[in-house]
């Protein structure tokens, strides 16, 4: 190898490295969507665009739903760009919640696209992201 290619191997890893993650998040999506089209909209994910720790991060999904019988929320399925999981959470609805929200705390190792998805009986999916940066990561891996 010459002296330039040694240089340039770390930022080509960190280039690869980050288009692995984004296409792990794209990858758990189209999963929990079965490779059904995802649309915007509809769906709201309520998260602090800055987050001071990564402990302990409050966030919120809201669908804009009636909750009817003919009309409702199945599921919402909330994941991360950079966890060591992309699942961060699952909860199934139905027309009896009354309501299309829900609401958790989660760990966020670093600064990260999330992205929430919503099911509705119709089969149809709806989506929203958020960018996070976070100052203090939580959940590393090797950490002792």
């Amino acid at each position: 190898m010459k002296r330039r290619e040694v240089i340039a191997l770390p930022a080509a890893l960190c280039v690869g490295a980050t288009w692995a993650q984004g296409n792990q998040l794209a990858e758990a999506i189209a999963e929990f969507t079965q490779g059904q089209p995802v649309q915007r909209g509809r769906l709201k994910l309520d998260v602090a665009p800055l987050v001071d720790n990564g402990n302990t991060v409050p966030l919120a999904v809201a669908v804009d739903s009636p909750m009817t019988a003919a009309n409702h929320v199945v599921s919402i399925a909330v994941f991360n760009e950079k966890n060591p999981q992309r699942d961060v959470a699952r909860f199934t609805l139905g027309p009896r919640a009354g309501k299309a929200a829900v609401a958790t705390r989660i760990r966020l190792a670093t600064s990260q696209k999330l992205a929430a998805i919503a099911r509705m009986n119709d089969g149809t999916f709806w989506s929203d992201t958020v960018d996070v940066v976070v100052v203090l990561a939580a959940c590393i891996e090797g950490e002792s």
